[in-house]
């Protein structure tokens, strides 16, 4: 076989970029000598993170389009105009097999543009829900890898495979759990609470935090706390001579693998990615859906683990009131905790990264 050459396009939240990068991963693992470019959004995480794991990316001006008309509007299309005339560019420099979107701002112009030139694309939807581009894109894509059944309410059915969401692959590396809890200067004899937030954090979940330190300080549960960089500083600067001893605060997690290593229960906001690290895992979980996402899908994503016993849902504008209360109880429930790892671990879908790459490679044969 011939030396491929891949686009992977898309961005935005880590939701994006590391199923992206899972992805890009299994190809390096079965085909080292394939070209891989990434196609990001300027000014977005990709730009760091993409870099970072060893990729070459490049940047559109794209953005995201506004809710309501405004001036806002005018840039939003001068901004696409000039992305769509930029992708164009590099596919014809680059010359790829194939263009998979990952969802962000970058792959609307990029599969586009792609599909234009009668280069085969594949999607990959990670919700339980499709936003707009992805719909508009569906109609020239060959498939469309996803996360949830009945997705067929969104996409053609003929096009569906569900390949489940491909996670970091450090996290399934055999990690032994004293040398994590070592990492994090832990006591083996006490219970861990990790709490998340995303990588730029969650404002709900911290409160919920600050809230209750007095609690926190009388529990002897040992607490590590992602702020998000959004959040740290102001975090650190309001913790000054009373924070618990027992509660440890990090802007972010470099070694996420670590992290849930240690934890008896994790709390987290409901993306897409973080369902499927916590299934794959086997975590027990309390969830905060965040209210500011398209068609509420992080609520859709929530339930569907609480129905199967596998998490507790706190709503968002609940959460400062119950949302510590709730874990410290639950987290010395040894019995409850062990049920819901089980049924954790029977949602996830531990190869969704070699299923992805299969419809790639296939997608690409059938050219």
């Amino acid at each position: 076989m011939k030396k491929l050459k891949i686009i992977i396009s898309g961005g935005g939240t880590g939701g994006h970029i590391f199923p992206a990068l899972s992805i890009a991963g299994e190809i390096k693992d079965r085909m080292p000598e394939t070209e891989i470019l990434f196609v990001g959004a300027l000014g977005k995480m990709e730009m760091q993170r993409v870099p970072a794991a060893g990729y070459k990316i490049v940047g559109l001006p794209v953005i995201g389009m506004p809710r309501k008309i405004s001036l806002n509007m005018i840039i939003f299309i001068l901004k696409l105009f000039k992305s769509m005339r930029k992708a164009g560019k590099v596919i014809k420099t680059f010359r790829p097999d194939i263009v998979v979107g990952v969802g962000g701002f970058a792959s609307g112009p990029v599969l586009k543009m792609a599909e234009k030139k009668n280069i085969p694309t594949v999607l990959q939807e990670q919700n339980s829900y499709a936003g707009v581009t992805n719909k508009l894109l569906a109609r020239k894509v060959k498939k469309i890898c996803v996360a949830y059944s009945g997705m067929e309410k969104y996409f053609p059915k003929e096009k569906l495979v569900l390949t489940g969401n491909p996670v970091r692959k450090q996290l399934l590396d055999n990690i032994d759990k004293k040398e994590a809890l070592k990492n994090y200067g832990l006591d083996e004899e006490k219970p861990v609470l990790l709490i998340l937030g995303g990588s730029q954090g969650a404002r709900t979940i911290n409160e919920s935090v600050m809230a209750h330190l007095d609690k926190i300080d009388n529990e002897g549960v040992q607490i590590i706390w992602q702020t998000g960089s959004f959040y740290y500083k102001e975090m650190m600067h309001r913790l000054e001579g009373k924070c618990p001893k027992l509660l440890k605060p990090y802007e972010f997690f470099t070694h996420m693998e670590l992290a849930y290593k240690t934890a008896d229960l994790v709390i987290s906001r409901s993306g897409a990615g973080t369902i499927s690290e916590l299934c794959l895992l086997g975590k027990s979980s309390i969830l905060v859906p965040s209210p500011n996402v398209a068609e509420n899908h992080q609520t859709k994503n929530a339930m569907a683990l609480a129905e199967k016993h596998a998490s507790i849902m706190v709503k968002d504008s609940e959460a400062i009131g119950i949302l510590i209360p709730e874990a410290l109880k639950l987290i010395k429930d040894r019995e409850k905790l062990k049920i819901m790892s089980e049924n954790s671990k029977k949602l996830a879908k531990p190869y969704a990264a070699a299923e992805i790459v299969d419809v790639i490679l296939e997608t690409i044969k059938h050219r």
